[in-house]
């Protein structure tokens, strides 16, 4: 039964926050053991602030075998959502997801785990240098940025393709290079929801807030897809449209030719009929 007017739109509203719902709770469940540090480093933080380095690298360390697999999973059902396949199951795309993408998404997530802490490193030290040096600090919280959107690429990347992991992580930093704008909205948005969940309502957290970033992220990976999708096929238009003029100037070409062979053909059994028939008439003279 199909609901219309306003009941259809309330009914589809509640819908779409099941649906979400039901993915961020199934992410925070495959990723318990990150959220329970993240919950015991703040406690413990509060209380002595000086073991927030111990609590970094705890978190550092289990992400990659918890929180990147279970995002990898959310990414499979937003890849879903956003394609227009909105009925589809959500605990069997969930899981199957979760299980395809395990491998690439925990050897991903060492990638950028270990580039993070490189760039953070590298951040630190430039800051407590001489004035001069310290602007290239500005380079380095530019290049975090970068790492941050080319990780929601890498997702979006990694559910919708089969690639290898290099391939998956080179085009991921490539398209947030090469598309500023929609890199721009995709921080600006994700941004946002981090913004809400975390300082104005945290019940988004266990129930909206990664289901909802997932979804923006492949929303706006599908919108570069497209963009490229439709300059390739103009390309390849246009390439065929060329191929295609060639090919017809080559047979001109070639029917120029033989026409031009016929005639001269013509021309000589012309000549030659002329020939015979005057030494004819001078035999019989």
């Amino acid at each position: 039964m199909e609901f219309r007017g306003i009941m259809g739109g309330f009914y589809r509203i509640s819908e779409w926050i099941m649906r979400l719902s039901v993915i961020n709770v199934l992410w925070v469940i495959c990723s318990f053991p990150f959220f329970y540090l993240v919950l015991a480093g703040l406690i413990a933080i509060s209380e002595n602030p000086d073991v927030w380095v111990q609590s970094l690298t705890l978190l550092a360390i289990v992400s990659p075998f918890t929180l990147f697999p279970a995002t990898a999973a959310v990414f499979t059902v937003a890849r879903k959502w956003v394609t227009g396949d909105t009925d589809v199951s959500l605990f069997k795309t969930y899981f199957r997801g979760y299980k395809e993408n395990y491998l690439q998404a925990m050897l991903g997530g060492i990638f950028y785990i270990l580039l993070t802490v490189i760039v953070i490193v590298n951040y630190k030290f430039y800051l407590e240098q001489s004035n001069t040096l310290s602007l290239l600090s500005v380079l380095f919280i530019i290049l975090l940025v970068i790492l941050g959107a080319s990780m929601f690429h890498f997702f979006s990347l990694m559910v919708h393709f089969h690639m290898k992991l290099f391939q998956l992580l080179k085009n991921a930093i490539l398209i947030t290079i090469g598309n500023p704008l929609i890199t721009i909205m995709l921080i600006v948005s994700n941004g946002a929801v981090a913004y809400v969940s975390f300082t104005k309502f945290t019940f988004l957290i266990p129930f909206f807030m990664g289901s909802i970033m997932a979804t923006l992220s492949f929303f706006w990976f599908n919108r570069i897809f497209d963009k490229i999708k439709t300059r390739t096929e103009k390309e390849q238009k246009k390439k065929e449209e060329q191929e295609a003029k060639a090919e017809a100037e080559r047979l001109e070409a070639e029917g120029g030719v033989r026409k031009d062979g016929v005639e001269r053909f013509a021309d000589g059994d012309f000549d030659r009929d002329s020939h015979r028939s005057v030494n004819d008439s001078d035999e019989r003279k």
